[in-house]
């Protein structure tokens, strides 16, 4: 393919963004903590206004956040064991210098979240209805890091929004005008789900499950697709490893459409969904 250097956008930033001693702020770790936090908020005032404690989604936070770390990174070490066969410590010590992938932290942040839901006899369908805004806001402005330091190298592109790193610390390929997948594309796509799932699906599903179903399906979909368009993905079964998670979890959506669609209809009981229901303790028993 014949680059256009002159049609790319070119980013001149270190992937630095400061140091304070032996530690080091990188944009991705600055821009993941802003979408954590904005995430948490955004999904809190969510579900409050489906009505839902805002002291039952700060509990499930507290649990889903650390589990979504580790998450990513045990998904992450999974999808490049043989650089961690040899050295399994480097598994826990080697974390600061990078190493998460975004589905992982997606999973685990769910398990986490769903197995303390369960453990307190929580209202499971209007939680995860609740987190899903969150996540998806949380994931693009995570995204905003990996434009800045070329993170997930992107396949060779000559069309006016390519973009190409010329500072000389970057993650990505100097030089090369190449696709903005994670960082453009990925980043675009988030932001149109959140606005699908706010505008759309929150105003005509008020059934819960249906919030957190959208997202799941419109996600994994959009994440598969643009696999074609990475450079930096393990595979297997001639499928990049991300597209086969997102084949397995559109499968899986598609279980829980089935489970909503047939399932009898029942008024959400804003008792129990604000952690009220006498048949257990209050969440801020549990403190």
């Amino acid at each position: 393919m014949l680059a256009l250097p002159f049609l790319a956008i070119e980013i001149h930033i270190d992937p630095t963004m400061a140091k304070f001693g032996p530690f080091t702020l990188a944009w991705h770790g600055f821009f993941t903590a802003v979408g954590i936090i904005a995430g948490v908020v955004l999904a809190i005032r969510f579900g409050k206004s489906r009505g839902l404690d805002p002291e039952v989604g700060q509990a499930v936070a507290l649990v889903g956040v650390p589990s979504a770390i580790v998450g990513a990174r045990l998904f992450y070490v999974a999808e490049h064991w043989h650089a961690f066969s040899g050295d399994l410590p480097h598994i826990v010590t080697g974390i600061t210098e990078g190493g998460i992938t975004l589905y992982g932290g997606l999973i685990g942040g769910v398990v986490g979240g769903l197995a303390y839901g369960l453990y307190r006899r929580l209202p499971i369908l209007p939680l995860l209805d609740a987190a899903a805004p969150g996540m998806i806001l949380g994931q693009a402005l995570g995204r905003i890091g990996d434009l800045i330091n070329g993170e997930h190298r992107g396949t060779p592109s000559d069309l006016p929004w390519a973009v190409r790193y010329t500072q000389p610390n970057t993650l990505g390929d100097p030089g090369l005008s190449v696709h903005p997948t994670a960082g453009g594309y990925e980043l675009l796509g988030d932001l149109v789900i959140l606005a699908i799932l706010l505008l759309v699906v929150a105003r005509v599903a008020r059934r819960p499950g249906w919030v957190f179903f959208w997202y799941a399906l419109l996600y994994a979909g959009l994440r598969a697709s643009l696999s074609p368009l990475r450079l930096d993905e393990a595979g297997a079964l001639g499928l990049a490893i991300p597209q086969l998670v997102g084949f397995g979890v559109i499968a899986a959506t598609l279980l829980l459409g089935l489970f909503l669609a047939t399932r009898r209809k029942e008024p959400m009981d804003l008792a129990a969904v604000a952690g009220a229901d006498s048949r257990r303790p209050p969440v801020e028993d549990a403190r």
